[in-house]
């Protein structure tokens, strides 16, 4: 009975241990991460981004296209209207296109290194490595990081959960949370190819504006469609609404939202006209900003962005950015003055 006893025990060790040992740890998994990001020399990704406001929420198709070192295509589509935006970066520099209004941005900028990328691979590694707090743990399938954010308005997306294939270490779902660690921002990656090959003029502005508007529906000009002004539902204490007015413009209207206090700042609202073709696209003093609906262009005093063909743009010599992007990121409602 004894030496039953003993095998069945010695039998359990023996399990347990090789157990153990096919589990690997969280320095394991980032050292893995780190190996294989050294030797990743591009990728394509699709992933679909849902974004909650409030109680609703908007879905995008994101297409991911990556050259190592420096080459980017990022295409984000709505998923319900016909409405995309497109980031590229390639030895020009960074550019947003926005291809139903025929308008192209270019930016000095050192995106995406400056900020945390959901839809990002090589960004998502780079926030796991550098938290060395991240929390870690794992299921059947998947390697799960729990990490800290590099947002410029980290305060308000502060935590990001982070499910990587254990197959493959491709990712799989991020979750990207407020400060009660509510998902704000889910991107689920449906498609992840590594080592890809791409054409000599995948990353070209111009080839890229082309082939987005091939299919697109007819352009209109913009004239005959609604315009309804919104204004920020983000509110900044001391800081209260004084006065709107309209400007008659050639092209249509320009809407002027006045806000005093000590964080006084304006909001100029105005339609947007389809642009004629240019090759030169424009030049935008700051950098590229997230702001969930739409790409935007953020400096020391202002901040500009297009959405459903209005052109908004806040200047204030009180806020500081990340105030100027959470007031940005806050203009969705159309009563709240």
């Amino acid at each position: 009975m004894r030496k039953k006893l003993l095998l069945l025990m010695t039998t359990l060790s023996v399990i347990l241990l090789l157990a153990a040992c096919g589990s690997k740890s969280q320095d394991d998994v980032v050292k893995e991460l780190k190996s294989k990001q050294g030797d990743l020399t591009s990728y394509k990704v699709k992933a679909k981004m849902t974004l909650k406001m409030g109680s609703d929420s908007q879905i995008y198709n994101v297409e991911i296209w990556h050259k190592d070192p420096t080459f980017y295509r990022v295409n984000l589509k709505n998923a319900e209207k016909d409405q995309s935006q497109m980031i590229l970066r390639n030895n020009q520099g960074v550019f947003v296109l926005t291809p139903a209004l025929n308008k192209s941005f270019r930016f000095q900028s050192d995106w995406p290194q400056n900020s945390s990328q959901a839809y990002l691979y090589e960004s998502l590694i780079k926030d796991i490595v550098m938290d060395k707090s991240a929390k870690f743990s794992t299921t059947k399938d998947y390697y799960i990081f729990e990490t800290k954010t590099r947002y410029q308005n980290n305060s308000m997306l502060p935590f990001q959960e982070i499910k990587l294939n254990k197959s493959d270490l491709s990712p799989a779902i991020v979750k990207v949370m407020d400060p009660d660690r509510n998902a704000l921002v889910t991107v689920e990656f449906s498609k992840v190819k590594f080592n890809t090959n791409f054409d000599k003029d995948d990353f070209d502005m111009k080839k890229n504006m082309t082939r987005a508007q091939l299919g697109l529906p007819a352009m209109a000009n913009g004239k005959d469609s609604a315009f309804t002004v919104k204004y920020p539902t983000f509110e900044l204490k001391g800081t209260k609404f004084i006065g709107e007015k309209e400007v008659k413009i050639e092209d249509g209207k320009r809407v002027v939202l006045t806000y005093d206090g000590k964080k006084s700042y304006t909001l100029v609202q105005e339609k947007v006209t389809v642009k004629v073709a240019s090759s030169t696209p424009t030049y935008v003093e700051g950098d590229i900003v997230d702001l969930g609906v739409t790409i935007g262009a953020v400096s020391d005093h202002s901040i500009s962005w297009s959405h459903d063909g209005i052109d908004y743009m806040i200047a204030s010599k009180n806020l500081t950015k990340n105030e100027l992007i959470e007031v940005a990121k806050s203009v969705q409602g159309e009563a709240v003055k």
